[in-house]
C-alpha cells in the first residue's frame, strides 16, 4: 500500500514554513570558493518522486491522489521555484478513478508517456498500472492521450503499481510490483518485454520476492515495490527497489544486480543483495526512505538519488513524506554506493553545473 492521507495541518503548516527557509539557495564559503549550496528536502510533502531529465529540463513528479501534475526546472536544487502544471486528473468513474499513485514520465520512441497506479474505489485491490501518452515536444502542452491499462492480460485482474520502464539492448521492459495471485497478498517485482509503450510482449516474470528479514518488516504483507533501474558507464543494470512496509520506519532500499549481457527476464541472471543499500538514519530525520528515483547533474558529471522520507517516526505511509536528493558514487566493483540519507536543512553543494 503506498498512499495514506493525514490530516494534520498543524504540522504540515509547520514543516512548510521551515521547508521555505531551509529551501533557499545559499552559498558557502569554503577557504577561497564559494560553494553554490541547497537544503533538503526540495518540497514539504512529496511521496514517490519522481525525475526525467530531457535536453536541459528536470520534470517532475510525486503522487497527488486525484490528479497528475508535471514540474519544470533547469535546476533540482531550487525545484520550489519550478513551474507546475496539472496534465491530468482522474475522470468520474471508472477503473483509474481513484488513488493516483507514483506517476512516472519517460520520452520512448519520440513520444511521452506517463506511467501511473490507480484504481476505480476505495478499495486498494483494485489497484492496476496505466498510460498516458503525448506526442508534443515539451511535455507540458498539448493533450494527453489514455492509452489504459498496461500489464499481463493473465493477471490483469491482480492488484498492480509502480511500473517504469527499463531500456536494454535496444527494447524495452516494464517493471512493476504486484500480487502473485489473488490469495496471497505480498508484493512481488515483475519484469516483461514490451511490443510498444502502452503494451507487453511477453507474460510477466517474477524479478524478486521477499526474501530477507530486513524485506518482510510491517506485518505478514511482505512488500517489494518501487522498481527502479539504474545503469553505471560501464553497462551494468542494476534495479533498485523499496522493501518492507511504507507504514514501517522499516522500509528501505534494496539492490538487484543483472548478469552482464544476459536476458533480464530470467530472474537467475538476477543476484540480489543481501543487506538493504539504503535505510532509515534517525540522526539525520531521515525515516522508512524509499521509492527513489535517479538523475544526472545538468553536466552530467554526476550521477544523483531522489527519494522520499519522513522527518519523524512513525509517520507511515501519508503525505508528510517529504522528496530529498543527494549525490551518489561508485564502488570499486561497479555497484552504487549511496552513503547515508544527508541531514535535513543543512547545506549541500549544488549539483554540478547547477547554476
Amino acid at each position: 500500500m503506498k498512499h495514506f492521507p493525514i490530516v494534520l495541518l498543524l504540522l504540515s503548516f509547520l514543516l512548510q514554513a521551515c521547508n521555505k527557509k531551509s529551501s533557499s539557495q545559499t552559498n558557502t564559503q569554503t577557504g577561497n570558493t564559494t560553494v553554490a549550496t541547497f537544503m533538503n528536502p526540495l518540497l514539504s510533502s512529496g511521496p514517490d518522486p519522481w525525475v526525467y531529465k530531457k535536453d536541459s529540463f528536470y520534470y517532475y513528479m510525486h503522487t497527488l491522489g486525484n490528479r497528475i501534475e508535471l514540474w519544470k526546472t533547469k535546476a533540482m536544487s531550487d525545484l520550489k521555484n519550478a513551474a507546475v502544471k496539472t496534465v491530468w486528473r482522474t475522470p468520474a468513474t471508472g477503473a483509474n478513478s481513484r488513488n493516483i499513485w507514483a506517476p512516472e514520465l519517460h520520452f520512448i520512441e519520440g513520444k511521452w508517456y506517463i506511467y501511473y497506479t490507480a484504481g476505480a474505489s476505495g478499495d486498494l485491490n483494485t489497484q492496476r498500472t496505466f498510460v498516458l501518452e503525448n506526442a508534443a515536444a515539451d511535455p507540458f502542452t498539448d493533450t494527453w492521450v489514455d492509452k489504459g491499462q498496461i500489464g499481463d492480460p493473465a493477471a490483469a485482474h491482480l492488484f498492480s503499481i509502480d511500473g517504469t520502464v527499463l531500456e536494454y539492448n535496444g527494447k524495452n521492459y516494464f517493471l512493476w510490483s504486484a500480487h502473485p495471485s489473488n490469495t496471497e497478498v505480498k508484493q512481488y517485482l515483475y519484469i516483461a518485454r514490451m511490443s510498444n509503450p502502452w503494451t507487453l510482449e511477453t507474460a510477466r516474470q517474477l524479478l524478486s520476492s521477499s526474501d530477507y528479514d530486513w524485506e518482510k518488516k510491517g506485518g505478514t504483507q511482505w512488500v517489494n515495490e518501487g522498481p527502479q533501474a539504474l545503469k553505471n558507464v560501464n553497462g551494468n543494470v542494476f534495479v533498485i527497489y523499496s522493501a518492507s512496509g511504507c507504514w514501517t520506519d522499516d522500509y528501505a532500499l534494496g539492490q538487484l544486480s543483472l548478469k552482464k549481457d544476459s536476458d533480464p527476464l530470467l530472474k537467475s541472471n538476477w543476484t540480489k543483495h543481501p543487506f538493504p543499500v539504503f535505510s532509515t538514519y534517525a540522526a539525520n530525520k531521515a525515516f522508512g526512505p524509499g521509492h527513489n528515483g535517479f538523475f544526472k547533474s545538468p553536466d552530467g558529471k554526476e550521477d544523483w538519488i531522489i527519494y522520499h522520507a519522513n522527518a519523524n517516526s512513525g509517520e507511515g505511509c501519508g503525505d508528510l513524506r517529504s522528496p530529498r536528493i543527494q549525490k551518489f558514487t561508485w564502488n570499486a566493483d561497479g555497484t552504487p554506493n549511496f552513503g547515508t540519507p544527508v541531514q535535513l536543512f543543512t547545506a549541500i553543494p549544488k549539483p554540478s553545473g547547477d547554476k
